[in-house]
């Protein structure tokens, strides 16, 4: 029996030598794996939050692209740009847990093991490459060999040690292509300035900007589409107050002054700044 995404990328075929243009039949890929029974019902219960379909086409997306994903965490990202490059003829790559530094602890490595596991069906999610990211770790690839490197809420870990956010944004822009794209969700904390170390998780969209420029980007663009005018940014367990962690206190633990389960549910998640950023050509 033919599946669904097999009918579609049939159709996809013949709508291009139909005339259709290779952006059309990208799109309806994309729509397809958004859709898809691969990706977690956690995962797309969040769509509406995390608005994936605006969000990959302001960065960039698009068939037949060399892809890098930075610290996937859940995969939520991953469920659906694997699939994608597998079905238009791209590439995907993922930044993990460096098994090459020997300070990674065993639960580290574990995590990268099961994420890996995970994912390992290849008829689905392609060959996802993967490859060691840490403070210590070596270049993402080839300088200059892939098209787009995706990081979602992910800046504010890079803070400690020092100089990791540095070298993050140097082997990005390194392994970029000229004219490559560098897209960045993260936690804004704009109009409140940010904390030093970003302890709250938010960050302040001027700082983020000029971490990038530092390494030779130029900001290329910024969208709203992530947007929660809702969100006030002053919760006693930062943003991870918010869904969908939704941290709480402790058993027997006293809750902060003014603690409201309810009203930071209402919330939802996090406003966020969405940015896209080129290396120059």
């Amino acid at each position: 029996m033919i599946s669904r995404r097999a009918v579609l990328l049939m159709g996809s075929a013949l709508a291009l030598s139909a005339g259709a243009s290779a952006a059309d039949a990208g799109d309806a890929v994309l729509r397809d794996v958004l859709a898809g029974s691969q990706r977690a019902a956690s995962h797309q219960a969040r769509d509406d939050q995390r608005h994936p379909y605006e969000s990959l086409l302001f960065w960039g997306l698009k068939p037949g692209l060399s892809m890098i994903e930075l610290s996937p965490g859940t995969g939520y990202w991953t469920e659906i740009l694997a699939p994608y490059a597998r079905m238009t003829g791209g590439v995907f790559g993922v930044g993990v847990t460096d098994l090459a530094d020997a300070s990674v602890s065993d639960r580290g490595r574990k995590a990268r093991a099961a994420f890996e596991a995970r994912y390992a069906d290849r008829t689905v999610f392609g060959d996802i490459r993967y490859l060691d990211f840490g403070p210590r770790s070596a270049p993402l690839g080839p300088p200059g060999s892939v098209d787009l490197v995706l990081t979602a809420r992910n800046i504010h870990n890079w803070l400690e040690p020092k100089g990791h956010l540095d070298k993050v944004m140097a082997d990005v822009f390194a392994v970029l292509k000229p004219g490559g794209l560098l897209a960045v969700e993260e936690h804004r904390s704009d109009p409140l300035p940010q904390a030093p170390g970003a302890p709250t998780g938010y960050m302040s969209t001027d700082f983020v900007i000029a971490a990038a420029a530092r390494a030779g980007f130029r900001l290329d663009g910024r969208s709203e589409i992530n947007a929660n005018p809702r969100d006030n940014k002053t919760h006693p367990y930062g943003v991870w107050t918010l869904p969908p962690v939704r941290r709480a206190p402790a058993a027997g633990e006293t809750p902060p002054k003014g603690y409201d389960r309810a009203a930071y549910d209402a919330i939802g998640e996090s406003d966020r700044m969405t940015l896209r950023f080129v290396k120059p050509s």
